[in-house]
C-alpha cells in the first residue's frame, strides 16, 4: 500500500469527490517539515494570514478615536507604526487624520507632504496663524488619508509656547475646532509624538482620547515604560482626566529570539487587556519603504510587515466600542 503512485491515489480522490487543494494547502504540502520555524511553513503561514485579512471586516467606530502614539524612548517603531496603522485603516475604508508633532517630520515624509522649513504645518497651527484646514495635505495612495505635516521649525516651538496660559492644550482646541466645523468625519485620527516628554508630547497628550504604545521587544524598552506611564498618570491626574491606555504594541518582534517572546509574555502579563495579539516583525521592507516616501502598506502590500500591520489595525477597530465606552465612563467619573 506504502507503494501505490500518487497518480492513483489521485485518481481515487477524485473518483470519490474529494476537493481540490487550496493554495495554503500546497504550500502546507510542498513546504512543511514539522518545523515551525522553517520557510515553508513561514511562507504557508503568511498566505493563511493573507487570505483570513481579505475576507475580513473592519468595523468603523461609532465616533472618531483620537489617539495619540506615544514612547519618549527613541527607535521603538513609533512613527512606523502611526504611518503604517494609519495607512492600513485608510485602506480598509476608514477616514484617517495623522497630525505629525515630531520636529523630524519622519510621518510626513512617509506620507510624501511636503514639510520642508517655512511651509505651512502643525507648528503655523500652534501658533495660532493657520488653522489645520490650511495646512493638512491629501496623501495620495490612500484617497481616504490626510496629513497635517511637521517641519524642523517645531523643534522652536517648546520655548515660543511656554509663557501662554493655555500652553498645554493648543492642538487640543485646534483638533477639537476642526472636527466640529469640518464637513467629513473622521474614524481615527492620529497623533505622532516626538521621543521626549517635553511641551510638544504634553499638548499630544491632551488633546487624545487614548494613548497607543509601541514598546520593542527588547528589556532596554521595558525600562523605559515605566517613565512613560508615570508621566501619563500624571496628565490624566491634572490637565486631561479623561486620557485612557488603550493599547500597547510590540514592536521588532523576532521570532527566532527567546528574549522577544519573553519581553511579549512579560507586557502580556501585567496588560493582559491592552496588549495586541498582533505584533510587529523585524522586517527589511518596513524599514525601506519611508525612503520610497511611502508606508509598508503601500509598498509592499503582501509582505510580513504589512500583513503584521493589517492585523494590528483590524484588533484595534475591533476594539473601538469597548475603548470608547472605557472613555466614556471616565468623562462621566464611573
Amino acid at each position: 500500500m506504502a507503494n501505490v503512485s500518487r497518480e492513483t491515489t489521485q485518481a481515487d480522490g477524485q473518483e470519490q469527490g474529494e476537493h481540490i487543494e487550496s493554495a495554503n494547502d500546497v504550500l502546507n504540502r510542498i513546504f512543511s517539515d514539522g518545523s515551525s520555524s522553517s520557510m515553508g511553513s513561514q511562507l504557508a503561514d503568511l498566505a493563511r494570514r493573507r487570505q483570513q485579512l481579505s475576507e475580513a471586516q473592519y468595523p468603523k467606530p461609532s465616533e472618531t478615536r483620537v489617539i495619540a502614539v506615544a514612547n519618549q524612548k527613541g527607535g521603538v517603531g513609533k512613527t512606523t507604526t502611526v504611518v503604517n496603522l494609519a495607512a492600513a485603516l485608510a485602506d480598509s475604508g476608514s477616514r484617517v487624520l495623522v497630525v505629525d508633532m515630531d520636529p523630524q517630520g519622519n510621518a510626513s515624509t512617509a506620507f510624501g507632504a511636503e514639510h520642508s522649513s517655512g511651509s505651512p504645518s502643525v507648528y503655523d497651527v500652534l501658533e495660532g496663524r493657520l488653522d489645520i484646514n490650511d495646512v493638512k495635505q491629501p496623501c495620495e495612495d490612500f484617497p481616504t488619508l490626510e496629513i497635517v505635516p511637521s517641519t524642523i521649525d517645531l523643534s522652536g516651538a517648546e520655548l515660543e509656547i511656554a509663557n501662554l496660559e493655555n500652553r498645554t492644550f493648543l492642538l487640543r482646541d485646534s483638533i477639537v475646532e476642526y472636527l466640529k466645523n469640518t464637513d467629513d468625519h473622521y474614524d481615527y485620527v492620529f497623533i505622532d509624538c516626538a521621543p521626549s516628554l517635553g511641551l510638544l508630547v504634553l499638548n499630544a497628550l491632551c488633546a487624545a482620547h487614548e494613548v497607543l504604545i509601541p514598546i520593542q521587544a527588547e528589556y532596554y524598552a521595558l525600562e523605559g515604560l515605566g517613565q512613560l506611564l508615570k508621566t501619563i498618570g500624571l496628565v490624566q491626574g491634572t490637565v486631561n482626566r479623561n486620557l485612557i491606555i488603550s493599547t500597547m504594541l510590540i514592536t521588532m518582534f523576532d521570532r527566532r529570539t527567546i528574549l522577544s517572546q519573553d519581553v511579549y509574555d512579560e507586557v502580556k502579563e501585567h496588560y493582559p487587556d491592552i496588549v495586541l495579539d498582533t505584533t510587529i516583525p523585524r522586517a527589511v521592507k518596513i524599514a525601506e519603504a519611508p525612503s520610497f516616501n511611502k508606508s509598508v502598506i503601500a509598498y509592499d502590500a503582501n509582505g510580513a510587515g504589512a500583513v503584521a500591520y493589517r492585523e494590528a489595525a483590524l484588533e484595534i477597530a475591533k476594539r473601538s466600542e469597548r475603548v470608547l465606552k472605557t472613555i466614556a465612563a471616565r468623562r462621566n467619573g464611573d
